[in-house]
């Protein structure tokens, strides 16, 4: 059988009582459906019935998620999931956000990002273990405020308290460690409005209000003083030892920041982040590199291997999520031999085509 017949097969598949479902409703199903895998990734501080209810609260409270692709939204859940964090509650820990792309069949979809708070940050810098307190503020013009750098370090900051502090300046983050020792970083406000005119979402919002004739709405823009704490927390952790879901809340904001998508496995509990075309994210400290790809030649393995995508169609949310994987152009890229074991673990997880 050839790999069109196998996807073919796959890709017509009846998607079984989740087509009749209202979004809401198949939100509700997926992520009970997904409990156990999302129960296994979460922190001891968090109960995963409480983050469902959590993601299921967003997603009805905020329409324009139920506009996005499901499955894409599960796999956002998911990722808060991973990294112990609630989205969109008054915590201000994460935020999830539909933002437009194009498929790989270039097609306008929505997709659902995952925009790490500041607080969040805050939060997964003290799991560390290492660090006793960390802080970020921001500094305006009638405040007080001494900096040096050098052999003797110097950092105050007195705020004004006599009215109206003036505009923002800048923003710091500084942290304690166990060791007694200390760390500060400053960040000029005109930096930060670099980064964050650079951000993919913030652009598209600014566009969408200008074409929709509507209020912009993103957090660069409705929680721009968070965000500068962020962005500030964010270069300070460069220099301090922080845990592995620290760097994974970096490199998935950071994708999410340059407007592509986190895409998350769930097996056995363990996330990880995949790396767009081109990038290389680095597991453990959730650095992303720039590659320069080699061009194929004869022989050469597909772009995607057969693992990652058996991986993908096992962590799928439901049986046409998994289909959508098989008509996914790697799969055409497959040989014989890799393209059966794919179909045989599609059968195993999801039954016959």
């Amino acid at each position: 059988m050839s790999v069109a017949t196998l996807k073919s097969a796959v890709t017509q598949q009846p998607k079984k009582d989740l087509a009749a479902m209202k979004p809401a409703e198949k939100v509700a199903y997926l992520l009970e459906a997904r409990k156990d895998s999302i129960a296994a990734m979460l922190p001891r501080h968090l109960n995963a019935d409480r983050l469902l209810k959590v993601a299921q609260i967003a997603a009805t409270t905020t329409p324009a998620l139920l506009e996005c692709e499901i499955p894409s939204l599960i796999s956002a859940i998911g990722q808060c999931a991973q990294m112990g964090l609630e989205p969109n509650t008054v915590l201000g820990h994460a935020y999830l956000i539909p933002f437009g792309a194009k498929n790989r069949a270039g097609q306008w979809i929505k997709n659902v990002q995952v925009i790490v708070g500041y607080k969040g940050l805050i939060d997964l810098a003290r799991r560390s273990g290492h660090i006793v307190s960390i802080a970020a503020h921001e500094v305006r013009e009638k405040d007080t405020f001494e900096l040096e750098y050098g052999l003797e370090e110097k950092l105050r900051h007195v705020p004004y308290l006599a009215g109206d502090r003036g505009p923002v300046l800048g923003y710091y983050a500084v942290a304690h460690m166990k060791d007694g020792g200390h760390a500060f970083d400053f960040m000029p406000n005109s930096e930060v409005l670099d980064i964050r005119s650079a951000s993919q979402g913030y652009k598209q919002a600014i566009a969408s209000a200008e074409k929709y004739k509507k209020a912009p709405s993103h957090p660069w823009i409705d929680h721009e003083v968070e965000m500068g704490k962020k962005t500030a927390v964010r270069r300070l952790a460069k220099m301090l030892p922080l845990s592995v879901e620290f760097n994974t809340a970096v490199a998935v904001d950071d994708l999410s920041e340059r407007g592509k998508q986190a895409h998350i496995d769930i097996i056995e509990g363990e996330c990880v982040v995949h790396e767009e075309e081109g990038e290389t994210v680095d597991q453990d400290t959730g650095e992303i590199t720039k590659t320069k790809p080699e061009p194929l030649k004869a022989g050469d393995p597909p772009s995607a291997s057969v693992a990652t995508l058996i991986k993908r169609v096992n962590a799928a949310a439901d049986a046409g999520a998994a289909a959508d994987i098989m008509a996914d152009p790697d799969v055409d890229a497959l040989n014989a031999e890799d393209a059966s074991k794919l179909m045989a673990a599609y059968r195993a997880k999801w039954g016959e085509a």
